[in-house]
């Protein structure tokens, strides 16, 4: 073999190791959300990597470096100044839902992808432009979910789909998500400051934790759009939370189903499960790692253990983001994540708060 052949294989072994290993390089576009501690522990670790974080909010910015050891120089003062100095792939936004379209206006443009922390927003107009520079920039723009991680609910979805002939057809999904409160469970100020303030998180409980039962909805009836939207809240704990409620019930009808969404922050444990009534039969997910279900022929439930190695469920947003950029996830038609699945999301926010204000039911045009 000549030296010239040599060479060529050498060149190519090294580049296909470059291309096995290379990393998604990210950006982190605020720190305030509780959930933006998860890329810095060892459990979220993958084949990417942080690049530089941008947050405006010193006290945190400090806070974080102490915490995780962090190097100054990965911080920035200037959002637009970071996406351009680090080229990343892809943005997450871990701040106020109200700031998730400005992130988008900036990354969208300069072709970088953004994954933001659930929900994409709480009103319908913000996630329509949010939706068209995605488009137009032919970025990926997803939206994270904790019980996406859950190998419960992948297991839910995919079988009440794959055993249509034993269930029947979908006719009711009861949601129970939430906690305490999110003063009582302890999140830090700079959290709670935006998180019940309704000018940057929509309102209270309605969005925080309405969110997780519509976005399942929407994947469960395959896209369809409810025919209407009836939302009660209540504030319970008006001592704590003065200007959102901290009680919701969300009310959707379909043309042939109904979901009850129950976001609180009263419950008196974290909870964050959901029940499926089909024609003949039903499941329940009351963990994040069990599946209950009954047929209609049987007398008890079975209880079925699940894994993110049986049901491939990925465990790591942030790999998940890494992958669907690099080509090796294709997003499923409505999946927890998409874009198309979380505009249905934010227009059915939109809807419940106006309902929530006005006490009256809100029609939805398909």
């Amino acid at each position: 073999m000549t030296k010239k052949a040599l060479s060529l294989i050498a060149f190519f072994l090294f580049a296909s190791q470059i291309s096995l290993f290379a990393q998604t390089k990210f950006v982190m576009a605020g720190l305030t959300h509780g959930h933006s501690h998860w890329i810095f522990q060892k459990s979220f670790q993958g084949n990417f990597e942080l690049a530089g974080i941008y947050e405006e909010n010193q006290d945190v910015v400090r806070q974080f470096i102490k915490s995780y050891n962090l190097d100054e120089s990965l911080f920035y003062k200037d959002y637009e100044e970071m996406l351009d100095e680090v080229q990343p792939d892809g943005v997450l936004a871990f701040g106020p839902v109200s700031q998730h379209l400005d992130i988008v206006k900036k990354a969208a443009p300069r072709g970088i992808h953004v994954m933001v922390e659930k929900p994409l927003a709480f009103s319908a107009k913000e996630a329509a432009e949010m939706e068209k520079l995605a488009a137009d920039n032919s970025i990926h723009l997803l939206v994270n979910y904790e019980t996406s991680w859950y190998p419960s609910t992948d297991a839910l979805i995919h079988k009440s789909k794959v055993e249509e002939d034993n269930f029947g057809k979908l006719r009711k999904a009861v949601f129970h998500h939430g906690h305490k409160g999110p003063k009582e469970i302890g999140v830090g100020n700079e959290f709670l400051d935006w998180l019940t303030d309704p000018e940057q998180n929509g309102a209270g409980a309605l969005v925080d934790f309405g969110c997780y039962g519509v976005n399942i909805m929407t994947l469960l009836t395959d896209g369809e759009m409810p025919e209407s939207v009836t939302a009660v809240t209540q504030t319970h704990k008006p001592d704590i939370y003065t200007e959102v409620e901290d009680e919701a019930t969300i009310i959707l009808t379909y043309s042939g189903a109904q979901a009850i969404i129950q976001a609180s922050w009263n419950w008196p444990f974290d909870r964050k499960d959901m029940d499926v009534y089909m024609e003949k039969g039903y499941l329940k997910a009351p963990e994040k790692e069990r599946l209950d279900f009954r047929y209609g022929n049987q007398s008890d439930d079975t209880v079925q253990f699940v894994d993110k190695e049986m049901t491939g469920t990925y465990a790591n947003p942030f790999q998940y983001f890494s992958d669907v950029i690099e080509g090796r996830i294709n997003l499923p038609p409505y999946g927890l994540y998409t874009l198309e699945n979380n505009v249905i999301v934010a227009k059915i926010l939109d809807a419940a708060i106006e309902s929530s204000k006005t006490g009256k039911t809100v029609a939805l045009q398909p």
